[in-house]
């Protein structure tokens, strides 16, 4: 299959924004609650509640078995949901305003969507066979579909070194936030000695960011996580120079500990206090790749939240950037970064990290416990073979 073809899907699908359309119920609207889920065909995913300022839980979800006619209009696929992806920027779309112009909020009584991989089992659209492995962005979370083959784009399983999830994570959007946040903020230079710290280091961007820096010229790469597994995980598994648990205390001398010539890079996907301790150690003219405050999405706050007055002095008196990194904006640079992730991944030099739950109806459990740390790598839910 030619490149081009390989993923083009990231191209397409995203251009055409995250426009939720689905087939879905909700019940009422619930100030300072949790936001709908909905899956469908067999089995839908149905969110109860529309939320802010407060955590998801299981109960905010529901499955719903139904009967649909997979009738077919030309261009349409029926497809089977293989993998479906759940993710931090998720959350955001439980409120009614996002915080981005590029995120649509979640509606009650309408499905879910977000990242999906399937088959495709009946077919009226000439580009896509019955048996093609198919991906998108508008994948609503139930086991059948009809799709209009427009929001489809076919997975070259080489790309994907035959791990089909893969294209939900280090090899999908995830892996692509990873790499070119870290080469169009991050300023990594081989051989200057740099210091990379990364927040969420055990997540699906935060884990591949890491070992990015690492194969780019970082000397030293620390993560920050929530457990003393996902520290000796960093370390044993992707390379990283060391792992911080930010449970076990004073987090500022563990960064002293492991950064003895201070930050140069911090890759930030958790905000709050911990972007704080960081920033306060940054070396001069160092750089904040602003990729994510997933600590501040339960909080009814703008996005990007404001930064305390002491961190917003550090920035001004060291001269750091911190600059917001929205993937989108580099959408030209994705084909090129893809096929160096899948390069990478195949020749071992990028370990992929996935916790896969299984079956439809975890489906709001895995999204809440990848909220709170529950995942190693990126969260998936299997649901079918």
């Amino acid at each position: 299959m030619a490149r081009r073809d390989a993923f083009e899907w990231l191209l397409k699908t995203l251009s055409q924004g995250f426009d939720t359309q689905t087939v879905c119920l909700h019940t009422t609207l619930v100030p300072f609650l949790d936001p709908p889920f909905l899956v469908k065909p067999a089995q839908r995913y149905l969110p109860e509640v529309l939320c802010k300022n407060s955590h998801p839980v299981p109960e905010n979800f529901r499955v719903e078995e139904v009967r649909k006619s997979p009738e077919l209009k030309d261009g349409q696929v029926l497809v089977r949901t293989l993998y479906l992806s759940v993710d931090p920027y998720m959350r955001c779309r439980m409120n009614d305003d996002t915080g981005a112009d590029y995120l649509l909020p979640w509606r009650l009584d309408e499905c879910v969507d977000g990242g999906g991989v399937g088959i495709v089992e009946a077919s009226k659209n000439q580009a896509l066979s019955v048996g093609t492995i198919v991906t998108s962005f508008n994948w609503h979370w139930q086991t059948y579909d009809v799709m209009d083959g427009s929001l489809l784009q076919k997975v070259d399983a080489e790309m994907v070194d035959g791990h089909l999830s893969y294209a939900l994570g280090a090899v999908g959007m995830p892996g692509l936030t990873a790499l070119l946040g870290v080469r169009e903020k991050g300023h990594v230079t081989a051989g200057a000695h740099q210091t990379m710290v990364i927040s969420g280091a055990a997540g699906a961007c935060g884990s591949v960011a890491g070992q990015i820096a690492r194969l780019d010229g970082c000397e030293r790469v620390v993560g920050i996580c929530g457990s003393d597994q996902k520290c000796q995980t960093l370390v044993t598994e992707s390379g990283f120079t060391a792992g911080i648990n930010y449970r076990n205390g004073d987090i500022s001398s563990a960064l002293r500990e492991q950064c003895p010539r201070g930050i140069d890079i911090y890759f930030d996907n958790v905000g709050g206090p911990i972007s704080d301790a960081v920033i306060s150690q940054m070396n001069p003219s160092g750089h904040v790749i602003l990729c994510g405050q997933i600590s501040q999405y339960n909080k009814d706050v703008p996005y990007p939240p404001p930064l305390s007055e002491d961190t917003q002095e550090a920035l001004h008196r060291n001269n750091i950037t911190r600059e917001r990194f929205i993937v989108l904006n580099y959408m030209e640079k994705f084909e090129e970064g893809l096929m160096q992730l899948s390069h990478w991944v195949k020749m071992g030099q990028i370990k992929v990290l996935e916790t896969v739950v299984n079956g439809i109806e975890n489906m709001g459990e895995a999204f809440c416990s990848m909220m709170t740390g529950g995942n190693v790598g990126k969260q998936v839910v299997k649901i079918s073979d």
